[in-house]
């Protein structure tokens, strides 16, 4: 290639660089401007969307004998809307496709007793946490399911969500996991109890909950096993720095006047979830 040629062909490749870099940071720019008009588009429209299962007791159910979305988590979202001044707008779906929802931005949150951890603040932004718990595991009553510790889980059938971080665990002691497409409390409880499935692990205040829910089955949460202290808040786009950050106003005002306790009783039995909780692992 001759010199002349070799300067053309630099000068194009220079031009088509740049063409590159200029659209590239369009691109930038139209994905910041989206971003930073996220929070003005929700009080334009003044509706927040929300991601919930609607199956989940009692952080998303259905009343028994109504068709009234409610739960613990339910009402803290509502509350914390009409703070905000906005309707809330429920939609209701499995785990894995809430979180893929506010990924996409076909919600703007999801509100389902969802675990903070390290893995999920590299994707998403969460609230200030509202919840603390730790973790537990439903076994049958008449031989624990054959578990007297988590090293105990290898080739047992542990069910729940496959995402969730209670079967991260379950898989890490090599338990076979068996997953539901957004199935109740009953189904899953059901289940360990006529020995289709040997456990599920999950928080400790929704099992006690859901142990109480249905006392003719033989099963029970397991009375030496607790382990990973957690905390839950709503989950939200990564970049909705506006929304994030009146999500919190709305929730730390609520923390500190006692209404998300109030609800925390409510649905609860009286326990206030709020608290931080210090567990021996």
């Amino acid at each position: 290639m001759n010199k002349i040629m070799t300067s053309k062909f630099s000068v194009a490749a220079l031009t088509a660089a740049a063409a590159l870099t200029l659209s590239a940071c369009g691109s930038d720019s139209e994905e910041t401007a989206d971003t930073a008009s996220a929070w003005d588009e929700i009080q334009e429209q003044g509706t927040l969307t929300v991601a919930t299962s609607g199956t989940l007791y009692p952080t998303s159910y259905r009343e028994e004998g109504t068709d009234e979305l409610t739960g613990f988590e339910v009402e803290v979202v509502r509350e914390m809307a009409e703070r905000l001044e906005l309707e809330v707008e429920f939609s209701e779906m499995g785990f894995d496709e809430m979180m893929t929802s506010v990924q996409t931005g076909q919600v703007d949150i999801a509100a389902n007793d969802i675990e903070i951890n390290e893995d999920r603040k590299e994707k998403f932004a969460f609230s200030t946490p509202f919840k603390y718990s730790y973790g537990t595991a439903i076994v049958r009553e008449g031989d624990l399911s054959g578990i007297e510790t988590l090293e105990d889980l290898e080739g047992k059938k542990a069910a729940g969500a496959s995402t969730s971080v209670y079967m991260e665990t379950a898989r890490s002691y090599g338990a076979e996991e068996v997953t539901y497409d957004n199935a109740t409390n009953e189904t899953y409880l059901r289940d360990v109890a006529i020995g289709r499935t040997d456990v599920i692990l999950n928080d400790y205040y929704l099992q006690t909950l859901a142990i109480e829910a249905f006392p003719e089955l033989d099963i029970v949460i397991h009375p030496t096993i607790k382990y990973r202290p957690s905390e839950g808040g709503m989950v939200m786009n990564k970049g909705n720095d506006e929304l994030v950050e009146n999500v919190n106003k709305a929730i730390d005002e609520m923390l500190e006047d006692g209404t998300i306790a109030e609800i925390s009783a409510e649905f609860f039995d009286g326990a206030d979830v709020t608290q931080p909780i210090d567990i021996e692992e």
